[in-house]
C-alpha cells in the first residue's frame, strides 16, 4: 500500500468506490457541475445578470450545496466500504435521486415554505423526515458511524428529552415542530454551518485541489526537503514543513497525512526512524495543519460567524500557537532524531559553514522582507496615482510576474520526483534551484492573502479570485514552458484542460466529506437550539468540576475529545463549539476569569481535532499506519506523544491571552511575549522526549517544567503577589468606564436569577463604546443601566447586543467592576527562568563531553 499514489491510499481509506465507463463520467460530469456552480454562485456574475437569472438567497444555494453532495455521496460511497466494486447499483442511483430531491426541497419550494412558516404540510414532513434519514445514510457511507451515532442520540433527545436524567431532562418536541426546526428551516441542518460551507469553504477546498493537481503539492514537498532534508531527521523535519505547507490549504487532516505521507514516510524509514515513529510524526504534522491559518481546515470561516469578529482578526489571534507549534514540533524530530544518531542524506552541493548559512539566512529574510514592502507600496502608488486605469496596470504587472516566473520554471525543471530523494546516487535537490520550480503557484496564493488581509474582501470572493488567477495559470503554464522549451503547444493544451478538469472534480469530491458532515453536524446544532442542553452541560460539568476552573477545563477538553472522535475539522468545530464553548464562558465568569470568546472557541477547536490523533478512532494514526504499514493504536500513542506540545498551549492562552496577541502593548511586549512561547514550547517539547543535548534526569526534567512554565505564564507568579485586578463598587467604576479608550472593554460583577430560576453571580467583560460618560458607553453594549434605592441595576439589554451575550436580564443588579491595577511587570521572571535553563544545559553540556 506504502507503494500506491496518496489519492488511491485516501479513496481506499476512505472507502470510496472507483467507477469507469459512462457511470464514471456521468459522475466526473455532476462534480464538475458542482464546481461550476459553486465559482458562479461566489463570482458577482449572479448580481450583473440579476435581470436574466435571479440571484440565488442564502437558503437556495444552502439547498442545492447540499442536494449536490448528497446525490454524490450515494453515488461515489458504496453501502458497505470496500464492497462495492466498480459499478454503481440500481437502488444507489435511486437513494442519490431522493436524496437530492429532499435536500434541494428548500430550494424547489422556498417560497410556499416561506408563506407557511412553522405550519408545514403532511408532504413536507414526509420529505423532511426522509431527508434526515437519508442525510444520515449519507453520512455513515461518508464518514463512518461516529457522527451519526452522535446524531441519532441528539435526534432521541429531541422526542425523548422527558426521559433522560433530571439534569439534562426536558420535555421533548413533535415530529412537525422537530422538522420544522432541523430540516424546513435554517436553525438545523441548513443553518450557519452549511452556509459557510456552500460560500466559503468549498472555494478554499477547490483552490487546495487545483493547486495539487496543478503539480505544488510536488512542488512544496521539493521545497521541504531543499531546505532541511541535509539536517539530522531531515526527512521528517521536511515532512513537517511539507504538511505545513500542505496545510495552509487543506480541509482534512487525514488527506495532509496520506498526500504528503505517501512521500515523507518512506524517506522517514530510510533515515532510521521506525514505523510508527515515521506514521506519527506524519500524523502530528498534519493535524497541526488544521490549526495553520489561513484556513485553519476550513474552521477559521466558521469562527467568523460564531465569534463574531473579522477574519483577519481570527487569523491574527490564531496565529502565534500555530507557528510555535510547528516549530516544537521540529525541535522534537531533531531530538528524536539525535536520539537514534539518524543519518544523513547526501547532498548536490557541500555543506557550507554554519556563519554562511547564516548569512545567507539572513540575505534571504531581509530580500524577501523588501520585495514584499516594496511590492506594497507600489501597488498602492499605483492605485493613488492611476485610479481608475490602476486595475488594468495591477493585472498587466501581475501578468509579467507570472511570465518571469514560468520563465525560472522552464529553467530549472527536474525530472526527479519527491519519493525519489534519499536512494542510492539521487541526492537532495538545491534550494536555489528547487524554489524556482514553481514560483507561479505562490501568485495565487498571494493573490489570496492580498484580498483578505489589505483589500478586506470577504473570504469567499478572496477565494474566488485566487481560484480564477489559478485556473489561467493551470490553462497557460503547461503551454507557456513548452513555447520556452521549444516543444509542442498542442499537447500541453490537452494536458492542461486534463489538469482543469481533474482539479474541478477533484475539488467537488473532496467537498462531498464536508458538506454532509456540516449538514449532519447541523442536528446537533439545531438540537442545542432547539433544547437549550447547552446551558445544561453547563451545569453538569459544573457538578463534577465543583467550580475548580482548572477541573472544568480538563473536563471540556475530555469531551471535546470525545465529541470529536472520527469527525473531520468542520464537523468536528461545529459539534464541540456548539455544545461546549458555552460551558467556559459561562462557568469561568462565576468563578471570576473573563476570557475573550476567541480563545474560548480556540479552546475547544484544539481538542477536538486531537481526536484524529488519539486512539481508539485517531482516523489520521490510522490513515498513516496504512501507508508505513505499522500498527495503527502505537502510531496513535506515538502521535499524541509529540502532540502535547501543542495540548499544553490551550490551557496557558486562556489565562495568559497575549499568546493570542490580545492585550499586546507595542513592539517589545510582542517582542518578549514570542520569545517566552516559543522558549517555553520548546521546553516542553524536551521534557516529553526525555532529552535535550543528551538524556535529561528527573531533576534537569522538573527544573525544565518549572521554567516552561514561567516564559509560558509569567504572571502567574505576579499574580499571586500582586491581584491584578481590584473588586471596585459601581459608582468607583463610572470614571474608568467613562475615561477608558476607544475599544476598550470593561469587566462588570453582576448578579441575579436566570430564566431557569437559578441565582448567578458572573463577571462579564463587556466593549466599551465611543468616548462619552459611563451609561453611553454601556449602552452600546447593549446594556442599559438605572438606580433604585441605592442599587444599580438593569433596565433593558438589547437582544443579540454584547450585554444579551453575556446572559445578563433585566432587573439584575451591577454590584461593581473589576478594574486593573498596576503590577510589577511579569517579563522580570524570564531572568531566574532563563537561568534555570542555563544550569541545565551547563550539565548537560558537561555529560556530552
Amino acid at each position: 500500500m506504502s507503494e500506491k499514489p496518496g489519492e488511491d491510499v485516501l479513496r481506499e481509506l476512505e472507502g470510496e468506490r472507483a467507477v469507469f465507463g459512462v457511470a464514471g463520467k456521468v459522475v466526473a460530469g455532476l462534480a464538475i457541475l458542482w464546481s461550476l456552480l459553486q465559482l458562479w454562485y461566489a463570482s458577482p456574475l449572479p448580481f450583473l445578470t440579476a435581470n436574466i437569472i435571479p440571484v440565488q438567497n442564502d437558503t437556495d444555494a444552502r439547498s442545492l450545496h447540499l442536494a449536490f453532495g448528497m446525490l454524490l455521496a450515494f453515488l461515489c460511497y458504496p453501502a458497505v466500504k470496500g464492497k462495492g466494486g466498480h459499478a454503481i447499483p440500481l437502488y444507489d442511483w435511486v437513494l442519490a435521486g431522493l436524496g437530492a430531491f429532499a435536500a434541494g426541497y428548500l430550494f424547489l419550494f422556498n417560497d410556499a415554505l416561506a408563506e407557511r412558516p412553522g405550519l408545514p404540510t403532511t408532504l413536507d414532513l414526509v420529505v423532511a423526515g426522509a431527508g434526515l434519514l437519508l442525510l444520515l445514510e449519507a453520512a455513515r457511507r461518508a464518514l463512518g458511524l461516529p457522527i451519526v451515532i452522535v446524531a441519532l442520540v441528539f435526534i432521541a433527545y429531541v422526542f425523548f428529552g422527558d426521559m433522560a436524567p433530571d439534569i439534562v431532562s426536558w420535555r421533548g418536541a413533535s415530529f412537525s415542530r422537530a422538522m420544522s426546526h432541523l430540516w424546513l428551516g435554517t436553525e438545523g441542518v441548513f443553518g450557519i454551518a452549511i452556509g459557510v460551507s456552500t460560500s466559503v469553504i468549498f472555494l478554499f477546498v477547490l483552490f487546495g485541489a487545483l493547486l495539487e493537481k496543478g503539480g505544488a503539492g510536488d512542488y512544496f514537498i521539493r521545497l521541504a526537503f531543499s531546505l532541511v532534508g541535509h539536517m539530522r531527521g531531515g526527512p521528517a523535519k521536511a515532512a513537517v514543513l511539507a504538511s505545513g505547507m500542505t496545510g495552509l490549504v487543506s480541509g482534512s487532516s487525514i488527506a495532509n497525512t496520506v498526500t504528503t505521507g505517501t512521500f515523507t514516510i518512506p524517506l522517514m524509514r530510510r533515515a532510521g526512524f521506525s514505523k510508527e515513529q515515521a506514521g506519527a510524526v506524519e500524523v502530528a504534522a498534519s493535524v497541526n495543519g488544521q490549526i495553520m491559518p489561513p484556513v485553519m481546515g476550513a474552521a477559521a470561516f466558521l469562527m467568523v460567524e460564531y465569534v463574531g469578529i473579522s477574519y483577519v482578526e481570527v487569523i491574527k489571534h490564531a496565529f502565534l500557537p500555530a507557528v510555535i507549534s510547528y516549530i516544537a514540533l521540529v525541535y522534537l524530530v531533531h531530538l528524536e532524531a539525535a536520539k537514534a544518531n539518524a543519518p544523513l542524506l547526501e547532498r548536490a552541493d557541500p555543506m557550507p559553514a554554519w556563519h554562511a548559512r547564516l548569512l545567507r539566512a539572513g540575505l534571504a529574510w531581509t530580500g524577501i522582507t523588501l520585495f514584499l514592502g516594496g511590492a506594497y507600496y507600489l501597488i498602492e502608488f499605483v492605485r493613488a496615482v492611476a485610479g481608475s486605469a490602476a486595475l488594468p496596470l495591477l493585472l498587466g504587472g501581475l501578468f509579467v510576474l507570472y511570465v518571469g516566473a514560468i520563465f525560472v520554471a522552464a529553467r530549472q525543471r527536474s525530472d526527479e520526483t519527491a519519493s525519489d530523494f534519499g536512494k542510492e546516487g539521487v541526492p537532495l535537490p538545491r534550494f536555489a534551484e528547487t524554489v524556482g520550480q514553481g514560483l507561479h503557484f505562490l501568485l495565487p496564493v498571494a493573490l489570496l492573502v492580498w484580498c483578505l488581509v489589505v483589500e478586506r474582501l470577504s473570504p469567499g470572493l478572496s477565494a474566488f479570485w485566487a481560484v480564477m488567477a489559478l485556473l489561467f495559470i493551470l490553462a497557460t503554464q503547461k503551454l507557456l514552458i513548452a513555447l520556452l522549451s521549444g516543444k509542442g503547444a498542442r499537447p500541453a493544451l490537452l494536458s492542461e484542460a486534463q489538469v482543469i478538469l481533474s482539479g474541478l472534480e477533484a475539488g467537488a469530491r473532496n467537498m462531498i466529506v464536508i458538506a454532509v458532515a456540516t449538514a449532519a453536524a447541523g442536528i446537533i446544532v439545531g438540537t442545542v437550539s432547539l433544547t437549550g442542553i447547552g446551558l445544561m452541560l453547563t451545569d453538569l460539568v459544573q457538578l463534577l468540576s465543583g467550580g475548580s476552573l482548572i477541573l472544568m477545563l480538563l473536563y471540556v477538553a475530555v469531551l471535546c475529545l470525545v465529541l470529536g472522535l472520527g469527525l473531520p475539522t468542520t464537523a468536528n468545530y461545529i459539534v464541540v463549539s456548539s455544545l461546549l464553548a458555552g460551558v467556559i464562558v459561562q462557568l469561568g465568569a462565576e468563578s471570576g476569569l473573563v476570557v475573550p470568546l476567541i480563545a474560548v472557541h480556540l479552546f475547544v477547536f484544539y481538542f477536538g481535532i486531537m481526536a484524529d490523533v488519539t486512539p481508539p478512532v485517531g482516523l489520521a494514526s490510522f490513515a498513516a499506519a496504512a501507508v508505513s504499514g505499522g500498527d495503527p493504536i502505537r502510531t496513535g500513542v506515538t502521535a499524541f506523544r509529540y502532540s502535547l506540545r501543542t495540548v499544553i498551549l490551550p490551557f496557558f492562552f486562556i489565562f495568559n491571552t497575549k499568546l493570542l496577541l490580545i492585550g499586546v502593548e507595542g513592539p517589545f511586549d510582542l517582542l518578549l511575549t514570542v520569545l517566552g512561547a516559543l522558549v517555553g514550547v520548546l521546553l516542553f517539547a524536551a521534557i516529553t522526549q526525555g532529552w535535550m543535548l543528551t538524556r535529561l534526569k528527573l531533576w534537569e526534567g522538573a527544573v525544565l517544567l518549572a521554567a516552561a512554565f514561567t516564559l509560558l505564564r509569567p504572571g502567574y507568579f505576579v499574580d499571586q503577589v500582586m491581584p491584578p485586578v481590584a473588586e471596585v463598587s459601581y459608582e468607583d467604576a463610572r470614571d474608568y468606564i467613562a475615561a477608558a479608550e476607544e475599544g476598550g472593554h470593561v469587566a462588570l460583577i453582576v448578579e441575579g436569577v436566570t430564566f431557569e430560576g437559578d441565582e448567578v453571580r458572573r463577571t462579564v467583560r463587556l466593549p466599551l463604546g465611543e468616548p462619552g460618560t459611563a451609561a453611553e458607553r454601556l449602552s452600546a453594549a447593549g446594556l442599559e443601566l438605572r438606580e433604585e434605592e441605592g442599587r444599580v441595576l438593569v433596565s433593558s439589554v438589547r437582544f443579540g447586543s454584547p450585554a444579551g451575550e453575556a446572559g445578563i436580564s433585566f432587573d439584575w443588579e451591577v454590584l461593581g467592576a473589576k478594574l486593573p491595577q498596576e503590577q510589577v511587570s511579569a517579563y522580570w521572571l524570564y531572568v531566574p527562568a532563563f537561568a534555570l535553563v542555563a544550569l541545565v544545559v551547563m550539565t548537560q553540556r558537561r555529560r556530552v563531553r
